[in-house]
């Protein structure tokens, strides 16, 4: 099952609220706290993250196996633990679109 949860978008400028990501040295905001489900995202220089998730919007599932979710997706960053607890992979489907797939323990 997938579930929106949100769009990740690129920002130069320091938002208020954001956390760091010590794994790909990215600075975030709370989707969850912005009214249309909007994650800001500020790359550090050293960041690891590929220029094809750095350069693109991404949208966020909910799912209950990333594994099984993520068939077919080019793998873009390995299933990690995110600053808020729970486990997030980033791919891009086929037709070039940028997506992250979220597994939340209940």
């Amino acid at each position: 099952m997938k579930q929106f949860d949100h769009v990740g978008l690129r920002t130069e400028t320091p938002q208020p609220g954001e956390r760091f990501v010590a794994k790909t040295r990215v600075w975030v905001t709370d989707p969850a706290l912005h009214p249309f489900r909007v994650e800001w995202l500020r790359y550090t220089p050293e960041s690891c993250v590929p220029d094809v998730l750095r350069d693109r919007p991404h949208i966020a599932y909910r799912v209950d196996a990333i594994q099984a979710e993520a068939q077919g997706l080019r793998e873009l960053i390995a299933p990690f633990a995110s600053v808020a607890g729970h486990v997030v992979g980033f791919y891009e489907t086929p037709d070039g679109a940028v997506v992250e797939l979220m597994e939340y323990e209940e």
